[in-house]
């Protein structure tokens, strides 16, 4: 498993208890970081490639990127590209 992204990520060095917050609600400060991360796009992933079921993943809290997964499902039985998840994610969050 390739993991030279983790040495560029901005959260390298951040004490980890933010990025696993209690409550969706409470991801505001694991999301800041996360929107500042030049790996940003490839942590988020990684989160949904290996099924990460805790904490803020590229962004992503466990409810979105599931949101994400079901997204891309459809598209896929439907034949169309999947959107850009990072940019929904830096505009303002994740529909679903």
């Amino acid at each position: 498993m390739d993991l030279k992204w983790v040495d560029r990520s901005a959260c390298r060095g951040i004490d980890p208890i933010i990025f696993y917050p209690v409550t969706d609600e409470e991801a505001g400060a694991a999301k800041s970081v996360c929107s500042e991360c030049p790996v940003q796009a490839v942590c988020l992933e990684h989160a949904i490639s290996h099924r990460e079921h805790n904490g803020i993943w590229g962004g992503a809290t466990e409810r979105e990127r599931q949101r994400i997964i079901r997204r891309r499902r459809r598209a896929r039985t439907m034949g169309l590209p999947a959107e850009d998840e990072v940019a929904s994610l830096s505009s303002g969050g994740v529909a679903g």
